[in-house]
Order: C-alpha cells, then sequence, then structure tokens
C-alpha cells in the first residue's frame, strides 16, 4: 500500500512506495505526520510535481468501498481510440454504524415514552406542528453521507485528488432504454435501481429458499403459483433451484411445505419484506452525490451494471474496496492486490451522563472526565507490559476507566484490565477503528 506523503507545508504530495518511506524516515528527511492511514512529512520539501489522482466510492449501506487510484490517459495509434488506464494506490473499507444508530434512537424513544407514563400527568402529543425540511434524511441514513464526505475530504488533504467516481445506482435503466437523456429530465424520471432478478438475488441471499442450496443456477420461482391466481409482484418472487422448482410445480407453498413449517414462515416473513440495503442506498444516493458535488472538484458517475462488467473483464475478486476501484470508465487496472484498510465507525462517545436499566431509569452515573491519565477512549496507543499473564507488546484501541485500567482492543483479541502506566498513545481517537486485511489474490 502506498504511503500518503505531505510537505514541509502540510500540503499533499503523490504517494510513495513502502521502501521510500522507510528511506525517507531512516536519514531523517521526513517525520511520520499520522499513524493511520500511514502518512510521512517532509522536512525539506515545498511543493513538487504531482499526478492526477482519483478517489472512487462505491456506496453501501453497511460498507462503502474506497479506492484512491492515479490515472493516465494513452491514445491507441491504430484506433485512435483514448485508453483510460488506472494504477490502485489505497484501497479503503468504511463500515457505518447506522444500525447501532437506529438502535439507540428507537431505546431512547421508549425510555421517554415510558418515563412520561408512568405515575406522570397526560401529555398531549405535539408531533401536529412539526414538519420535516425538504430533503430530510434519518438519522442512521445521514450518518452514511457525512461519513463518507468526511472521508473524501480526509482523502483530498492527503493525496492531490482532482476527480471522484461514484457509483449512482445498481442499474441505470433510463441510460439504456434513453443513451441521450440527460439533465433535468435524467433526475425527473423512474431509476429501477436494481433489476428484477439481481434483487432478487441479494434479498435471497444467492441461495435455493426451499433447500437452501447455494452455487447452483437459480430460477424465479412464484410463492403463490400464477395457476392459483399468483401475481408478478416481487413480493411474491423467490429464487429456487430447477429441482425444488420442478417438485414444487403448481402447489401451494402451504401444502409443499407442510412438513416444514419453519422454512414456510420465514419465506412468508422474508417475503413481505422489502430489500433493506437497496432502500438504504437507494434514499441517500442523490443527497451524497450533491454532498460530493459541494466539495468543488468533478464528479462522475457510473452504474453497477459498469462495475461489475469492469470486475469480471479484467477478472478482479469481488470486495467493496475492489468494486470502488471498479467504478466508472477504466481498461486496465494494476496494483489491485495492494492490502485493504479496514475502517469501522465507532463514534466519539455518549452524551447521557447515566446509565439506564430496561425501563428508562437512572441506575449509574458516567464520570464526566473525558480522558483518565490523559488517554480517551478510542485512542490508540501502544502497551509494553512487562510481566504477568499479558506480558509484552500490544498496539490497539483502548477503552479508559476511571480506575486507571483500562482494556485494550487488538487485531487478534481483547486485553483487559492494563494499567495506564504501560500505555503510551501514538494517535488519538478520530471516531473510527482501523485493521488492515489482506486482498485475495484470484476469484
Amino acid at each position: 500500500m502506498a504511503v500518503f506523503v505531505l510537505d514541509k507545508r502540510q500540503q499533499p504530495l503523490m504517494p510513495c512506495s513502502e521502501k521510500k518511506a522507510r528511506l525517507l524516515l531512516s536519514r531523517g528527511r521526513a517525520v511520520v505526520a499520522r499513524l493511520v492511514p500511514f502518512t510521512i512529512r517532509l522536512k525539506d520539501r515545498v511543493g513538487g510535481a504531482v499526478q492526477p489522482v482519483r478517489i472512487k466510492l462505491d456506496p453501501g449501506s453497511k460498507t462503502t468501498g474506497l479506492a484512491l487510484v492515479r490515472e493516465t490517459e494513452a491514445i491507441d495509434p491504430e484506433t485512435g481510440n483514448t485508453t483510460r488506464r488506472a494504477a490502485v494506490l489505497w484501497l479503503g473499507e468504511l463500515t457505518h454504524r447506522g444500525q447501532q444508530i437506529s438502535e439507540a434512537l428507537t431505546a431512547r424513544r421508549q425510555m421517554r415514552r415510558r418515563r412520561r407514563s408512568a405515575n406522570l400527568r397526560h401529555r398531549e402529543p405535539r408531533f401536529h406542528n412539526r414538519t420535516k425540511p425538504v430533503g430530510w434524511l434519518a438519522p442512521s441514513l445521514r450518518h452514511r453521507v457525512e461519513t463518507t464526505q468526511n472521508w473524501v475530504k480526509r482523502l483530498r488533504d492527503l493525496a492531490p485528488v482532482t476527480a471522484i467516481s461514484l457509483e449512482l445506482v445498481r442499474f441505470d435503466m433510463q441510460q439504456m432504454q434513453n443513451p441521450e437523456i440527460s439533465g433535468v429530465e435524467y433526475q425527473r424520471g423512474t431509476l429501477a435501481g436494481y433489476e428484477v432478478r439481481e434483487y432478487l438475488l441479494e434479498k435471497w441471499q444467492r441461495q435455493c429458499v426451499y433447500c437452501g442450496a447455494k452455487n447452483v443456477p437459480l430460477q424465479i420461482e412464484h410463492i403463490q403459483p400464477r395457476a392459483s391466481g399468483g401475481s408478478n409482484r416481487i413480493s411474491n418472487l423467490a429464487l429456487a433451484c430447477a429441482s425444488c422448482n420442478q417438485k414444487k410445480g403448481s402447489q401451494p407453498i402451504a401444502e409443499f411445505l407442510n412438513k416444514k413449517p419453519e422454512v414456510l414462515r420465514r419465506i412468508q416473513a422474508q417475503a413481505k419484506k422489502p430489500l433493506r440495503d437497496a432502500a438504504a442506498v437507494n434514499s441517500t444516493r442523490w443527497a451524497l452525490f450533491n454532498a460530493l458535488n459541494a466539495i468543488g472538484i468533478p464528479v462522475e458517475t457510473g452504474s453497477g451494471g459498469l462495475t461489475q462488467f469492469n470486475r469480471s473483464r479484467l477478472n478482479i475478486p469481488k470486495t467493496h474496496a475492489l468494486d470502488a476501484a471498479c467504478v466508472g470508465k477504466i481498461d486496465t487496472l494494476t496494483g489491485w492486490q495492494c492490502p485493504i484498510l479496514a475502517i469501522k465507525a465507532t463514534g466519539r462517545g455518549l452524551y447521557q451522563r447515566a446509565q439506564l436499566d430496561c425501563f428508562g431509569f437512572p441506575r449509574s452515573h458516567r464520570t464526566r472526565r473525558k480522558r483518565i491519565y490523559g488517554f480517551q477512549t478510542g485512542d490508540r496507543v501502544i502497551a509494553r507490559v512487562l510481566k504477568g499473564k499479558n506480558a509484552g507488546v500490544h498496539i490497539g484501541r483502548v477503552a479508559i476507566r476511571a480506575t486507571g485500567r483500562f482494556n485494550l482492543q487488538t487485531a487478534e483479541r481483547l486485553i483487559q484490565s492494563i494499567s495506564h502506566r504501560c500505555c503510551t498513545v501514538i494517535q488519538r481517537a478520530d471516531g473510527y477503528s482501523y485493521t488492515h486485511q489482506k486482498t485475495l489474490l484470484r476469484r
């Protein structure tokens, strides 16, 4: 993975290799500016030549793929066509915490309702005079937009980014029907988002709903048979292998699964639920597009169909980060075998001063001090333990305690009760935790 480089005035330069970064640090020409993502700052240079660097994004409801690539364009002398070549500099996968935010707000709402109604006077609801502004997003959805925008700005501070590529929709049905559509006409149209088959593959986890078979050809199956009045609505469609589809035939599902009541209940419940991941992405795609446009650099959009075509054509494994690297128009992609930085949004702590019981009443109080002995939860530290069962050198994310005995989450395990005297801060908390993972070399 490339190392980010800043000049003497904190301005981004072209990333360098790990070997060159070690030489600059050993010769005293650079210092470490940030540990994760690893960044060095030169002590004897101001400015320099840079090349076009593009940020590529593959937004998801739970994980967003990030890729930083260096682009070059060349003209084929035989055909005269322009070839866009991309070399991967850095890969990352940003895990959102939208589900945690949604669950926390639900718990807070229930606790408030309990406190209002328990032995208290009745209060009329006040929601009739509350209106939501245009473009309002739920906090769990707004979090996805803001964290992605935040990381785009961070990467702009670390590399000379000149453009952004964003996967806007899964399959661009409008562009397929009318290739010349553009502008306001495009924005006012109806985007299907997911093709029916791809939607069903995502909804039913790419397996037969009856026997659970995976990695086999799947057929679209009507839960309520057409012969019995079943419709073609998406809620009446499922996926089945050829054997199960043939066995079921035109039988009602209750009759076909009369000896498997658990499977019947699962299918009936799942059929009524929409694909939440697709709904979340579709709800935030234009908000993310507008937020990236506000940064002030060109934003290129592409469809998921194009991303999948690029990945299959270039024989690249499927990960969120590599999907991001394949977004947009590219002809060749090199350097994608580098490690992936897994980024997990952890937040910056809680505002609640009291810990609540299951009924919403306080049972204990948290300390008002955010730092204990100079440490705060989320700091990345190195702990040198000299003796005991945890003896050794450990690096990870610390969780503080008022007693001075901290917990340390490393990449391998959770180490409990480490004294603050053994810990040294190497990077302050920034609301994220980091781990490195290797890229698959083949499909």
